[in-house]
C-alpha cells in the first residue's frame, strides 16, 4: 500500500477561495444582471452573466491548477511539475480569453460595455476575495515543514530513567577558584 499524499496548508485556503469566489460571482451576476437589464434589457443581462462567469472561470483555473499541482508534493519532480501545471494553466487562460473575446466581438446579443464592466469588476473582485481569504487564513510563515526530533536538536541530552528528567552529558563542573570567562 502506498502512503497517503500529504495535504499542503495551501489546499484548504485555495478551496475556500473557490467557494467565496463562487459566492461573489453569484452576487455579481445578480447585481450585474439587474443593472444590465436596465441598460439594455435581456441583452444586458446576458452580457453581465457572461462577464461574471468569465471572471470566475479565470479564478477557478488558477486555483484548480495549484490544487492539482499540490497533489504531486511528494514527488521528487514537484517543483518542475508545479510550475509546468500552473504556467500551462495561465497559458490556457490566455488562450481562452482570446478565443472568447474574438467570438463575442460584434455579436448583436452582447452589450460590450456591460460585459466589459462585469468582467473587470469580477476580476478585481476575485483578486480581493483571494487577498481576504489568504490574509484571514492565519497560515504561518514557515508551513509544511517538519522539524527534527530532540535527538537531532539536542544530541547531548539523554533521558534519565527517573521521572523523565533530562541529564546533560557534559563534563563535571570545574570547582577551581579561577574565574571563568
Amino acid at each position: 500500500m502506498s502512503s497517503p499524499t500529504p495535504t499542503l496548508s495551501s489546499t484548504p485556503i485555495l478551496r475556500r477561495a473557490l467557494v467565496v469566489g463562487a459566492v461573489f460571482t453569484v452576487a455579481l451576476i445578480v447585481v450585474g444582471g439587474v443593472v444590465g437589464y436596465f441598460v439594455d434589457s435581456w441583452t444586458g443581462v446576458t452580457s453581465a452573466v457572461i462577464g461574471a462567469a468569465m471572471a470566475f472561470v479565470f479564478l477557478a483555473i488558477t486555483a484548480a491548477s495549484i490544487l492539482i499541482a499540490n497533489r504531486y508534493y511528494a514527488s521528487p519532480l514537484f517543483t518542475a511539475l508545479f510550475f509546468a501545471i500552473v504556467l500551462g494553466a495561465w497559458l490556457l487562460k490566455f488562450v481562452i480569453f482570446l478565443v472568447v473575446a474574438l467570438l463575442l466581438r460584434g455579436q448583436e446579443w452582447v452589450n460590450t460595455p456591460v460585459l466589459f464592466l462585469c468582467l473587470i469588476i469580477g476580476v478585481i473582485g476575485t483578486l480581493i476575495v483571494d487577498m481576504v481569504v489568504v490574509v484571514r487564513s492565519r497560515m504561518p510563515y514557515a508551513s509544511d515543514v517538519s522539524l527534527p526530533g530532540s535527538a537531532g536538536v539536542l544530541p547531548n541530552v539523554e533521558k534519565n530513567g527517573r521521572n523523565g528528567e533530562n541529564k546533560l552529558n557534559s563534563p563535571p563542573d570545574d570547582s577551581s577558584p579561577t574565574p571563568k570567562a
